[in-house]
């Protein structure tokens, strides 16, 4: 009877534990149930209003620091997906005083969490300059690279997406980024065996790279290049996007920083990315290309003689609208070097696909770089200019010069490359039908180019007479309104011929015989 009576106190004592400990697991459930629903709901955007509304972010900031490592983990994916949705939440999250308790979780907790924590940082970081401030001013950049030397890949991967974002925005954002020793980190993690960790680490040193010199410089001096340059060839598609997104990046700041590029012997290996299946990797390809050869006739005589420039006409002929643009203006650097160079982009039939351009793409940008562009491989002599001549370039040009619908910008470019090409142009049955239909401030050079070859070419000039072209000629020295300079070269024109075949084509001619007849019969 008195065991019994023993029993009672500790089976009853068991029994209020349970009591509690079923009211923290319950308390447990239902934070672990709040914060996945949550982290769910934000998936959808339609959801983020009424979330925002009900108060989520001073809800979820406390389960940050729970004591569960998975409500840690759901709080700050669910943060990362509302700051990510749209920049006024990125400044909630920003406003809530969240960054500082990630940023200290990041060096303290586990890889789960700290991607979760990189996550959200990432997604604040993205919308603006000053919110990527904000991160930086969180101290979390040396958390990051720090997180960059973590074991896990992902974690890696999702600190570098972070630094990423941060170094994107502006040239003091990349520098505060470069400081905190990330280079050398994302260089390592380039080598790593991971896909993911491959491309979003060539995506930060290209973010780095872009915005000035020294930055690109301090990603070479850590040995970007020579691990960069052999992965244009990897079969993946998006790591060969980012691959030579980068090394562009890094090669037009500077003729030094372009030989860095091209001693890593890229070339002919990026001629074959060109036929690549993936538009995004063909069209950074080109944009590589392109910044190389802007810098010096050497190095676009190293493209010409791998072939590198009918590379690009196969390329230019082969793709549509914006991607077209760095495959356009790396012939125009070519071309404009020497006329060499110049000539044998025109041997390969290169100036079609730029007619093309400049007459079908919708774009105003692209016409205008297609016009530079012939302007620049026309400017040499006069067989340059006689190839543009008998492609019907100046034609074009003219029409897009004399379209309403033009941008100033597209106009200028036409007038500047015809004026350079014309001024070359020594062909005169190609420049007799531009007497007509064009423009007044084209005409002037028409015109200077016939009272420069007229006066030394008698079958010229025969030619001139028969297709109306010293009528046309005299009926603009009947205007008024021309400039002395057009009437001086007209003058120049005239004085070619005998005085009675001038006067014959003459505006007023008809009226002239009139009266003499008138006259004679008065006589």
């Amino acid at each position: 009877a008195l065991a019994v009576s023993d029993e009672r106190p500790v089976s009853t004592q068991s029994t209020w534990a349970r009591a509690v400990l079923q009211v923290f697991e319950d308390y447990q459930a239902s934070r672990t149930k709040f914060v996945q629903t949550v982290a769910e709901l934000a998936m959808r955007p339609q959801n983020i209003e009424a979330l925002q509304n009900a108060g989520v972010m001073q809800l979820l900031r406390p389960l940050l620091l729970d004591t569960v490592p998975s409500i840690q983990q759901s709080a700050a994916l669910a943060l990362g997906r509302l700051a990510n949705y749209s920049e006024a939440l990125a400044e909630a999250v920003v406003m809530n005083e969240v960054l500082p308790q990630l940023v200290y979780s990041l060096s303290e907790q586990n890889r789960y969490y700290k991607k979760a924590a990189a996550f959200v940082l990432r997604a604040v970081a993205k919308h603006s300059p000053e919110l990527a401030h904000s991160v930086v001013d969180a101290g979390a950049l040396d958390s990051l690279v720090d997180s960059l030397s973590e074991y896990e890949p992902s974690v890696k991967e999702g600190a570098a997406w972070a630094l990423a974002y941060i170094a994107r925005h502006n040239q003091d954002l990349a520098q505060s980024v470069v400081d905190a020793g990330a280079v050398a980190q994302l260089v390592l993690c380039i080598q790593e065996p991971e896909l993911a960790l491959k491309r979003i680490s060539a995506s930060a040193l290209s973010e780095i790279s872009k915005h000035s010199a020294e930055l690109a410089q301090s990603v070479v001096d850590a040995g970007a290049v020579s691990y960069l340059a052999p992965l244009i060839q990897h079969p993946d598609a998006k790591l060969k996007r980012q691959v030579c997104s980068a090394l562009a990046q890094i090669a037009k700041h500077s003729v030094d920083l372009a030989e860095v590029v091209v001693e890593a012997e890229i070339f002919p290996k990026i001629l074959t990315t060109l036929k690549d299946l993936d538009q995004i990797v063909r069209k950074n390809a080109a944009t590589l290309i392109r910044e190389i050869a802007k810098h010096t006739p050497e190095m676009a005589r190293l493209i010409v003689n791998s072939s590198g420039h009918a590379a690009l006409i196969d390329y230019i002929n082969e793709s549509k609208g914006n991607a077209r643009l760095s495959g356009i203006m790396a012939l125009g650097y070519i071309g404009a070097f020497s006329d060499t160079l110049a000539l044998a982009i025109i041997i390969h039939q290169g100036i079609l696909p730029l007619k093309d351009a400049l007459v079908n793409e919708p774009e105003d940008y692209i016409k205008a770089a297609s016009a530079w562009s012939l302007g620049q491989i026309g400017r040499h002599t006069a067989d340059h200019a006689k190839a543009l001549a008998q492609a019907d370039v100046f034609r074009k040009l003219i029409e897009v010069f004399a379209d309403q619908r033009s941008s100033p910008d597209l106009k200028t470019k036409a007038q500047r490359a015809l004026k350079a090409t014309l001024q070359k142009c020594t062909h005169l049955p190609a420049l007799e039908p531009l007497l007509h239909d064009t423009p007044d401030k084209i005409l002037k050079y028409v015109i200077q180019q016939f009272a420069k070859v007229l006066p030394n070419d008698s079958a010229a000039r025969k030619s001139f007479v028969q297709s109306g072209g010293l009528q046309k000629v005299n009926e603009l020295k009947a205007d008024e309104e021309n400039n002395a300079g057009l009437l001086e070269h007209i003058t120049t024109i005239n004085n070619c011929f005998p005085p009675e075949i001038v006067q014959y084509y003459s505006p007023n001619y008809s009226e002239t015989l009139l009266k003499k007849l008138d006259d004679y019969e008065q006589q």
